[in-house]
């Protein structure tokens, strides 16, 4: 029996690797985090709540249900970061790690299976990306731990704020959402330094891996694929158009940025935008924001990152194919080009293959939770989208829905991280080219 469990894993697919992978992450972190040790004396935690921060942890969410400083001990913690680690950066990298810094040889299938981790579009350089990664990953890691360390050392002790330090530093890197303070980082609004380091931490993360290569790269070759442009050039409009509408849109709200700074307000603004779409962080109290900042947020959190990166959501290159298509639609153009290159149909329909299915899993669970939890459809709305965007976001809900709508809640996190296509070919059958065509037809559309 062995035998053939070992056989048939050996002709798993990468994707099928990936998602019995998080499945056996999800789980021994769900019984790490459930045993006495990783939480404070007195305190209990059901299987529910361990399952769900854990699933929260690895696929780097930060939808939490219970209080995670004061409910977890130093080893809870720790095992939520390296949950958030492995999550972000994929335990494949991790694993190929250990592979080169032994001198074993990367065989074909595992570089297969690097290549859907990475969410690389060929093999080629694939273990050097690897290399590169796990580098970027330790030294901006460590740098912005030491900074923040240093930040905070004046108001905790020195091993506190070195654990602080350390902590958000891998949970803003990679996109995880998760912090130590019970409020997010409201108290540092009008914090430059903090502000600054969280902004290079959630960018640095979001963009992807490949991207932060070539940027490395760039001083010498002077070049950047058509990939990194496309990703580089719409995060930084959407950075700006979403500071630019949520300072808008807050501007009056007594309960939000009108009692602030202008400092405190360009800070909140810009660090909320960034974090939106990926990191689930934030230095402004959401539930207390005008519903059409609220659903501003939920169009930037469906969105998200970049391919190959700890972002989630349909991702920034999804959202540029569909725009491009539209522009060349409207202005009659059978060619859809970005940065003077032209885009294949095969691309563009699986661009919209995965904003459909990303639309239909929102709205699906939503409505399912709208059914099951008693709370107003905007906040479960805002929440889902947090979810499946993999996020962290939250109006307040998640820690009050039902064991069920809890489930639920895991589940949409976990086919947000892998991919609802990723999950598809994991669980479907092998696809066989079909050996004949149908004829065209034509039918009327608008």
């Amino acid at each position: 029996m062995i035998k053939n469990l070992k056989k048939q894993m050996t002709t798993w697919t990468p994707s099928r690797v990936l998602l019995f992978g998080f499945i056996a992450l999800i789980a021994l972190g769900t019984i790490l985090l459930k045993l006495p040790i990783a939480v404070h004396d007195g305190l209990r935690i059901t299987w529910i709540d361990a399952f769900f921060t854990a699933t929260s942890a690895i696929c780097v969410t930060g939808l939490t249900v219970v209080d995670t400083g004061a409910t977890f001990t130093v080893f809870g913690e720790t095992i939520i970061m390296l949950l958030v680690q492995l999550g972000g950066i994929g335990f494949m990298t991790v694993a190929m790690l250990v592979y080169l810094m032994l001198g074993k040889r990367i065989s074909l299938r595992e570089r297969l299976i690097l290549q859907e981790t990475m969410n690389a579009g060929s093999m080629e350089g694939i273990v050097r990306i690897i290399r590169r990664t796990i580098i970027f990953v330790f030294v901006i890691q460590t740098v912005a731990a030491l900074i923040l360390a240093l930040h905070w050392m004046p108001e905790m002790s020195a091993g506190q704020a070195l654990y602080y330090g350390v902590f958000h530093s891998v949970s803003l890197f990679n996109n995880g959402g998760f912090d130590l303070f019970g409020n997010s980082f409201q108290n540092y609004a009008d914090d430059l330094l903090f502000n600054v380091i969280a902004f290079i931490l959630v960018i640095s993360g979001s963009l992807g891996f490949i991207v932060l290569a070539e940027l490395y790269d760039y001083p010498r070759l002077r070049k950047l694929s058509l990939h990194s442009k496309v990703v580089l050039s719409v995060t930084g409009i959407l950075i700006a158009v979403g500071a630019i509408f949520i300072l808008l849109f807050e501007w009056w709200n007594p309960h939000t940025l009108k009692n602030m700074s202008m400092e405190g307000k360009l800070y909140s603004t810009m660090f909320q935008s960034i974090s939106t779409r990926s990191s689930g962080t934030t230095t402004i109290d959401i539930t207390n924001m005008n519903q059409v900042t609220q659903f501003f947020m939920i169009i930037l959190m469906f969105i998200g990152g970049s391919p190959g990166s700890a972002g989630g959501g349909i991702k920034t290159t999804t959202f540029a194919i569909l725009i491009a298509a539209v522009w060349a639609m409207m202005r009659g153009r059978e060619d859809v080009v970005l940065f003077r290159n032209r885009l294949s149909k095969d691309l563009i329909l699986k661009a919209l293959t995965i904003i459909f299915l990303a639309i239909f899993m929102v709205l699906s669970v939503a409505m399912l939770l709208a059914i099951t939890e008693d709370q107003p459809f905007l906040a479960i709305l805002f929440d889902t989208t947090s979810a499946v965007a993999t996020v962290g976001l939250s109006m307040g809900v998640t820690e009050q829905m039902s064991e069920f709508g809890k489930i639920v809640l895991c589940f949409a996190m976990f086919i947000g991280r892998l991919g609802p296509m990723t999950l598809a070919y994991a669980l479907g059958s092998r696809r066989e080219q079909s050996l004949y065509r149908y004829p065209e037809g034509k039918i009327m559309i608008g």
